[in-house]
């Protein structure tokens, strides 16, 4: 079984600014926000991730 990725952060965010990190995990993936990563993680199924991602790509 896979096991999650390292977090890494855009790179498209601001040093230190309203920044969030993500990593791909089985099915899926986690976001979390960089300033306040002891507040834990959103989850999202593989589904979910594909969308975001294609919504977000087709807004450049």
């Amino acid at each position: 079984m896979k096991t999650p990725t390292d977090w890494h952060k855009s790179t498209y965010s601001a040093n230190g600014s309203n920044c969030v990190e993500a990593r791909e995990c089985p099915g899926g993936a986690d976001v979390r926000d960089t300033q306040n990563r002891e507040l834990g993680h959103l989850s999202f199924g593989a589904g979910e991730w594909s969308a975001l991602l294609g919504a977000v790509a087709s807004v450049k």
